[in-house]
């Protein structure tokens, strides 16, 4: 799979998650890498959110903060999927786990949901 379908999956995620809490997501960007970072603790980590979750900002948090960082790995989720439709799918579930973490989802609550 290219980079540009990858991406293209990656939007086609974003798309999934309901116009109610889309407009509730703030100052995040979405990224695509190819490799996660060398210090992550798991090297077939397929996604990473990175910031100050929803639920934790305080009147504190404006003031200079940059934007909320969601990544998604190109090459782990190819390694794991084996197919380009599974890859869409994988892309997906991956995408609204991330997002949940920006709403101050965790991920034992993620995995009762079902969204591991």
């Amino acid at each position: 799979m290219s980079r540009e379908e990858f991406e293209e999956a990656v939007a086609d995620g974003l798309d999934l998650i309901p116009e109610e809490l889309a407009r509730h997501i703030s100052n995040v960007v979405i990224l695509v890498e190819d490799e996660p970072p060398t210090d992550a603790d798991d090297p077939d980590l397929l996604g990473l959110y990175e910031g100050t979750p929803l639920t934790e900002r305080g009147e504190w948090w404006a003031a200079g903060s940059l934007p909320d960082r969601i990544t998604i790995f190109r090459n782990p989720t190819l390694r794991f999927c084996e197919s380009k439709d599974e890859v869409a799918e994988e892309v997906a579930v991956t995408v609204i786990h991330e997002i949940a973490h920006h709403f101050g989802i965790d991920d034992d609550r993620l995995h009762e949901l079902g969204w591991a």
